[in-house]
């Protein structure tokens, strides 16, 4: 069963804690990774991308030239694809790019992506972290008594003044534990959890 030192937001120990062998003990099925994350990004894209069929272009509707006699080629409508400013054929049309993958899937592989975090030894717990107000400085000042480099950082339930006071620090991240997500994991290089938020991925992943 994987252990794990619990510091306050000075940087002292405050106790040793045990992890759930399950969550943050299995070895990485790193394969689910790339299922999982195009699944994610996947379902991001706005599929905003439209064209106009010979239909729907503004075209006069007049036959350009008689049929035969002018020694070109024949011609019917000035919408024709084979014309500047006529239509598009099989060009694309708003769409949904999602895709959905089995939950169980989802919870594998965020399991894998939190035991690589402690196997990488990137994963922090603290025992809260509570800031006494809204102050980026504060926040920064914190972070650098625990040497975080672009963290990730878990909490359970609202937290205003760390959201407020890190929302404007780059490379840093506040989420709750409701949506925890693979492409956080593994976007940010240090994960940050409270002890709180521990109980809760514990009960929800294991």
């Amino acid at each position: 069963m994987p252990t794990t030192t619990v510091l306050d937001i000075e940087g002292q120990k405050v106790e040793e804690l045990f992890l759930a062998d399950n969550v943050f003990g299995i070895e990485p099925r790193e394969h689910l990774f790339h299922l999982v994350l195009r699944m994610q990004l996947a379902a991001r894209r706005t599929g905003a991308a439209s064209t106009k069929t010979r239909s729907e272009v503004r075209a006069s509707g007049k036959k350009p030239w008689k049929q035969k006699g002018t020694g070109r080629a024949r011609a019917g409508s000035r919408s024709s694809p084979l014309w500047r400013g006529g239509g598009v054929i099989f060009g694309p049309k708003p769409r949904s790019y999602e895709f959905s993958v089995p939950r169980k899937v989802k919870k594998a592989a965020i399991r894998s992506a939190l035991s690589l975090k402690q196997r990488e030894q990137k994963l922090l717990v603290l025992n809260h972290i509570e800031l006494p107000e809204i102050r980026t400085k504060s926040f920064i000042s914190v972070m650098k008594r625990l040497n975080l480099h672009n963290p990730l950082i878990v909490i359970d339930g609202d937290n205003t003044p760390l959201q407020n006071s890190a929302r404007n620090v780059p490379g840093v991240k506040v989420l709750k534990t409701s949506g925890l997500n693979l492409y956080d994991l593994l976007k940010y290089d240090h994960l940050v959890l409270t002890k709180d938020s521990i109980a809760y991925i514990e009960r929800a992943y294991g």
